[in-house]
């Protein structure tokens, strides 16, 4: 453990696990390593002002105030650092991952959609493609409204909770809401973002450690804000594949065309009934007899 890491590892951050996170905690170590001298040395001079000035000492006031410029000095130097944190380190780490995006052939690229209170990944499957998607088609079953008749989204991978990607390859993902406001934030990796209702929100990262990795919503979004949470696996490759393989083949099987039963076979136990299957006939009960009518 290093000695400039002891306050961020003190305070409970927890370890990184992406390419780029090292850069972030150097910067929250000297935030915080700053503002804790700032802590003692302002402390010092509060108390170094109440026994220097107090009224025994100085019974009466002097109002011409401090002659000596070591103040302006000091409060100069303050703003200095600070404005070389933002300026020389922050505002370009933030400008680098907003504009400089990995390249979609060799990245990852997931739709994630909040909702309270929970999180769905969307992934394209093994076409590279997204299906359609429609806010009218959304269901319990098809909690993203993807359009059945659209044949890129036959093979879309749709899981709720758990999102599994590979080590060492760039996560390219697009925030959005079904409802208020989230907050997409993977505290391991370093990167947190808005999910806003209407937007794509663009965000990115490069896992280099293999685990489990808990996702938190960063927005206070209901009363169930506190337990939406997911899961982010960093796999193996070959593990990875697998995984992808299985769940290929499930959306498969989910989205494929049920077969409709031959005449005169019974359809099977989970199939819809209907009304009049084929080959049936129809046994209707017979019509009462109509009575005679008066007169008659």
């Amino acid at each position: 453990m290093s000695s400039l890491a002891l306050i961020n590892e003190f305070l409970g951050q927890p370890p990184n696990a992406s390419e780029h996170g090292y850069q972030i905690d150097h910067i929250l170590e000297f935030a915080h390593w700053f503002m804790g001298a700032l802590f003692i040395g302002w402390s010092a001079f509060f108390v170094f002002v109440l026994i220097r000035f107090r009224r025994s000492r100085h019974p009466k006031a002097d109002h011409a105030g401090v002659r000596s410029g070591i103040s302006t000095h000091l409060e100069f130097s303050v703003v200095l650092i600070e404005a070389v944190l933002l300026i020389g380190f922050a505002i370009p780490l933030w400008a680098k991952r907003v504009n400089e995006f990995p390249s979609t052939q060799d990245a990852i690229l997931v739709h994630v959609v909040g909702q309270q209170f929970n999180w769905t990944f969307h992934m394209p499957g093994p076409d590279g493609q997204f299906g359609r998607r429609e806010i009218d088609l959304v269901t319990n079953s098809n909690p993203l409204g993807i359009d059945p008749n659209d044949p890129a989204g036959k093979d879309d991978i749709v899981v709720l909770g758990e999102l599994h990607v590979p080590v060492n390859r760039p996560v390219i993902i697009e925030l959005s809401s079904k409802d208020v406001i989230h907050n997409f934030c993977l505290p391991h990796m370093r990167i947190a973002a808005d999910a806003i209702p209407g937007s794509l929100i663009p965000m990115w990262f490069k896992p280099i450690k293999a685990g489990n990795y808990e996702v938190v919503c960063g927005q206070l979004c209901g009363l169930g804000h506190y337990g939406m949470k997911g899961m982010v696996v960093v796999d193996e490759p070959a593990e990875y594949q697998t995984w992808l393989k299985e769940r290929a083949e499930l959306a498969g099987t989910q989205n494929a065309p049920s077969a409709a039963p031959a005449p005169g076979q019974q359809p099977p136990g989970d199939a819809p009934k209907t009304e009049n299957p084929a080959g049936q006939p129809q046994n209707k009960p017979a019509a009462p007899p109509t009575s005679p009518s008066p007169g008659g």
